[in-house]
């Protein structure tokens, strides 16, 4: 299942499209993945030294780097040196998944057969497009946009009103009304003349179990997928941003905020309006407090609050020494 693709993909000699690069002539580019993914006929990417650790165990053919971080890579990777790797990567992925840089409009959605979806409940004015699968005993509420490919479990409630595209969601999860799922996220390289988008060619993965209250945003994965664990609750108006990793039996509440590619642990609680920078790493069983704002990694079994978060202890000490000013 989590190798369906939501996007048409061309395939290309990496030494057409890197014409400067000392690389294999003949090396033929599979797919465009993480570093973690990446396997000997993929091309990957290197930004950042925080992914020294994925970089050193790489399986990836091909990776896009700078000076500065070519030396963490395996010998047996290929590199491509350059000046800004994630521009390189947007114009690689526009190249290798054309349509993937704007959410075009499923054309193909059209009223549900009743012969093909048997024990399946509809509502008025679904629509659905080709070869969606929908697990029996699950129900799609009115005016709900279900859009090709998209897989959705057995005993799952689809709520009213919402729109589901590049997902694929197990057993007993419930959306509530007005959810969007699968949508692009944000990303762009900023240029003097224009901005030059970043495509999302990942998917959405939802759990057993999870349920999404109305009004969420969930953006599909930019490379890798935007992932909700088993159990997971989602509250009214959480937006979850492309890549964000989210444990099982986490609580979210409403209108918090997860930027992409954070990683958020097991059994962890964060309250209503929080915001949690990108690229973080939250542990198991953290507990975050409503407002907080999070800017850093958080260990296991942390509790924190406040702006920028600190451990409970230090922001209660700092709010009693403020009110003895």
């Amino acid at each position: 299942m989590n190798k369906i693709l939501f996007f048409k993909k061309k395939k290309y000699k990496a030494s057409d499209i890197f014409t400067k690069s000392k690389i294999n002539k003949d090396f033929i580019i599979d797919n465009v993945k993480s570093l973690q993914q990446a396997g000997p006929k993929d091309i990957s990417f290197l930004d950042h030294i925080r992914y020294k650790e994925d970089a050193g165990n790489t399986k990836a053919g091909i990776c896009i780097t700078t000076d500065r971080l070519v030396n963490l890579l395996p010998n047996k990777t290929q590199k491509i040196i350059v000046k800004s790797v994630l521009f390189e990567m947007a114009k690689l992925l526009k190249k290798i998944y054309p349509d993937s840089d704007i959410d075009y409009p499923d054309l193909s959605v059209k009223k549900p057969s009743k012969k093909k979806y048997r024990s399946v409940k509809f509502g008025n004015n679904v629509l659905v497009g080709k070869n969606v699968k929908i697990g029996i005993n699950s129900k799609v509420g009115s005016n709900t946009i279900i859009e090709q490919n998209v897989v959705i479990g057995n005993d799952c409630v689809i709520g009213s009103g919402v729109i589901i595209k590049n997902s694929i969601l197990g057993n007993r999860v419930i959306i509530q009304d007005d959810c969007k799922i699968g949508q692009k996220g944000f990303g762009f390289i900023p240029l003097k003349s224009k901005n030059f988008k970043f495509p999302h060619v990942g998917k959405v993965l939802i759990m057993d179990d999870v349920e999404i209250s109305s009004g969420c945003t969930i953006d599909r994965g930019s490379i890798d997928d935007t992932i909700i664990g088993n159990n997971t609750y989602l509250d009214n108006q959480v937006h979850v941003a492309h890549n964000v990793k989210i444990g099982s039996n986490c609580m979210i509440a409403g209108q918090v905020g997860i930027a992409g590619s954070s990683k958020i642990g097991n059994q962890v609680s964060i309250g209503g309006q929080a915001g949690i920078s990108g690229h973080l790493s939250i542990g198991n069983n953290v507990k975050i407090g409503g407002g907080s704002g999070v800017v850093k990694n958080v260990d296991n079994n942390e509790v924190v609050m406040g702006y920028p978060a600190v451990p409970l202890k230090e922001f209660l000490k700092k709010n009693e020494r403020d009110r003895n000013r």
